[in-house]
């Protein structure tokens, strides 16, 4: 017999009926001469510190601990159900594997999913012999014709020893320096709260806490520039001077010479061809940063979505960090296009470029890592089968294939060059583009965002012509702060180990060296937000006392290092693609932990250093779902924050709500009576809160 082992469940239902497995067992699916079983994820990982015979109680004479060999154990629930569970499906896997003659991991084609097989396959060794022949299933997509495919190109195990060594050498330094230095941390803080800290998560929150910092401590400069106004035809436009004038007056006393000059005209016209390239596909990383900026999405959210098209076989494999497809690939997208004609949103624009020569700037096999880019698959979805938040995912894939094969957007940029008489030296510009071709842009037909200094429609201007004066002013600006990191801009310093690129081949030639990977980048934002590292603030991620404390503390500690990070992860890729053995990066990481240890043990966070408020239990319902809110001392937050997402801050011009309040509003919808606020210009005026449904207030004045 022959037993495959997937992922999860329900991917495991699907290989079954691929192969022909039909009869439901307690724990797996047979038939065909097939079992088909399945893993929950992770069954099995590391043991804890007291396998070793270090014990519950954390002591810093005890640190660093440094196994000579690590041990497993089966995944400990806190939930006794899903532990029995556990034990019970490793206990089903043991008894098929003992019984076999091949054995068929289908767990997912990348370094995780091969870590959660061997992990099993290593632990279930060490208890029983195991003599079956062991290969690979490696395919990028759950759709039958893929899994039919994968299945008459089956590979040896062997040939993923690579692969699984980079994930064993990820997770065995991730425990040395996770286990050590929040213990070592811990220890020296002795608050009764654990301070985590970790091998990539460390590094993120010092990037939250850096930009934080840099926002907070920003002193705005004031500067002034100039700004003419001018129409022709019943067309308006303006001219902008980019001279930053410290001093206003001497703003306005160019103002006034220019107003009281006798003409004023057109200098030079200048037309050039301007284009924008299509995008590349997606890899998870830039679906996540545009699902964040579009949607709101989380990263997680983002990766849970995603993952659950990948199950419902409507998309490739989401865990992939290639924006790339090799030519093979390729072929297969005239068919796909072709489905889109019956997918109403598309069906125009599928329409419309079938047939035609289709662009090629993804098409590039040596950039193809373990998995080409994301892209939906034959299948079409049913009605109802998709959730909103998949439908909207879902549909940025579509419409990004139909973007990347598209051609460039084609404009003319017009710069017109204004002066007026006697101060050749001192022009206004007016800038403005027609599009003409729009190329890929057509595929959402969006708006193009304007420049705040560009005009959406210039008329037609000639060199020395006299154009007349409408409106002159002088703009007071300041200087901005470095912006509040978002999901979005986060994933992007972590793609390129903190460095703040917008050139897309840039980022695309420092992906090797980022932090974390694109399958761990959403849990390590996941894991500072359960900390109470970070907080999520509408779109924001901002640093709570604790997190900032931590890194105040750890800031010039290798700890915290961006840089030293991107080079492990870079490492890591080279171990996977066989280019440096593990050995060395190994010992690298022992050497790391032990100095890491020895930093963190010399520090000292003492208590009075965090204030931080806990939710209180007021036992108010979130008025949008009927859900329990949470209430802190900054929001108030319905507790299903996924599904429901209701809050609002709890200071309403100026006035913090107290309980009393809260409990009025959430109870009423209003407060009772009138409450006193102030406005922005600091006039104190009173009325009702009305709160609505969007969490905003309102007011009502009688």
């Amino acid at each position: 017999m022959t037993t495959i082992i997937a992922e999860k469940p329900s991917v495991a239902a699907g290989i079954a009926a691929v192969v022909g497995a039909r009869k439901r067992e307690d724990g797996f699916i047979s038939g065909n001469g097939y079992w088909v079983t399945w893993a929950f994820g992770h069954l099995i990982e590391l043991a804890s510190p007291d396998a070793y015979g270090y014990g519950e109680k954390w002591e810093k004479e005890k640190l660093p601990i440094l196994p000579d060999k690590f041990k497993t154990r089966t995944i400990e629930s806190k939930d006794k159900k899903s532990d029995s569970l556990y034990k019970k499906q490793l206990k089903t896997i043991t008894s098929l594997f003992k019984k076999s003659d091949t054995i068929i991991v289908a767990t997912d084609a990348g370094r995780e999913g091969e870590l959660i097989f061997r992990y099993i396959f290593e632990y279930i060794q060490e208890q029983v012999s195991i003599q079956a022949t062991v290969k690979r299933l490696w395919i990028s997509s759950l759709t039958d014709k893929s899994i039919r495919e994968g299945m008459k190109n089956l590979r040896p195990i062997s040939e993923y020893d690579n692969l699984f060594a980079a994930g064993k050498a990820r997770s065995e330094a991730d425990w040395l320096i996770g286990m050590n230095g929040t213990r070592a941390t811990t220890i020296n803080v002795n608050d009764g709260t654990v301070w985590s800290v970790g091998r990539v998560q460390t590094p993120t929150l010092s990037m939250i806490c850096r930009r934080f910092i840099e926002n907070r401590n920003f002193i705005p400069e004031p500067f002034h520039t100039l700004k003419l106004t001018s129409s022709k035809t019943g067309i308006q436009f303006c001219a902008f001077n980019h001279t930053k004038f410290n001093n206003k007056e001497d703003a306005l006393e160019i103002l006034r010479t220019i107003g009281e000059a006798a003409y004023i005209k057109v200098s030079k016209v200048e037309k050039k061809p301007g284009y924008s390239m299509p995008p590349l596909l997606y890899d998870l990383t830039s679906l996540q940063k545009e699902a964040n900026s579009k949607y709101g999405f989380s990263a997680e959210m983002t990766l849970k979505l995603c993952q659950s098209l990948y199950e419902k076989k409507l998309v490739t494999y989401p865990r992939t960090g290639s924006r790339y497809i090799p030519d093979d690939v390729y072929d297969t997208l005239p068919e796909l296009i072709r489905n889109l004609e019956l997918y109403p949103k598309f069906s125009d624009y599928a329409k419309s470029i079938n047939g035609k020569p289709l662009g090629r700037i993804s098409v590039n096999a040596s950039k193809v890592t373990d998995h080409h880019a994301l892209l939906p698959t034959e299948n079409t979805p049913k009605d109802g089968e998709m959730t909103e938040g998949e439908r909207k995912l879902y549909e940025m894939i579509l419409g990004r294939m139909l973007e990347t094969v598209s051609p460039k957007e084609e404009k003319d940029i017009t710069t017109v060059h204004i002066i007026a008489d006697g101060m050749d030296d001192f022009p206004l510009i007016a800038k403005g583009s027609v599009i003409k071709v729009p190329g890929w842009k057509a595929v959402f037909n969006e708006k193009n965002n304007v420049p705040e200094d560009e005009n959406s429609q210039l008329p037609s201007l000639k060199t020395d012509e006299i154009i007349p004066l409408e409106k002159l002013e002088v703009l007071d600006k300041n200087t901005k702060a470095p912006a509040l990191l978002t999901e979005s801009s986060l994933l992007a310093l972590m793609e390129t180990a903190g460095k703040e690129l917008e050139n897309e081949e840039e980022r695309e030639a420092l992906k090797n060296i980022g932090i974390g990977t694109p399958a761990t980048r959403a849990e390590t934002i996941e894991k500072l937000l359960r900390t109470k590292y970070v907080v999520r603030e509408k779109k924001t991620l901002l640093p709570t006392e604790k997190g900032l404390a931590l890194y105040e503390k750890v800031k010039d500690m290798q700890i915290a290092n961006v840089e030293l990070t991107g080079k492990w992860e870079n490492a890591l890729g080279k171990i996977e693609s066989g280019k440096i053995g593990v050995e060395r990066f190994n010992e690298e990481i022992r050497n790391y932990t032990r100095k890491c240890t020895e930093e963190l043990l010399a520090i000292r966070i003492t208590s009075t250093m965090v204030k931080q408020e806990k939710g209180k239990d007021l036992l108010l319902e979130c008025p949008k779902c009927g859900g329990k809110i949470i209430v802190t001392d900054k929001v108030c937050r319905c507790e299903d924050k996924e599904n429901c997402g209701f809050f609002f801050w709890r200071t309403v011009c100026q006035r913090k709500l107290t309980e009393k309040d809260l409990k009025e509003i959430l109870e009423n919808g209003e407060t009772k009576g009138k409450v006193k606020l102030k406005n922005k210009d600091g006039n104190f005026f009173e009325a009702k809160l009305i709160l609505g449904k969007d969490g905003k207030f309102t007011f009502k004045w009688n």
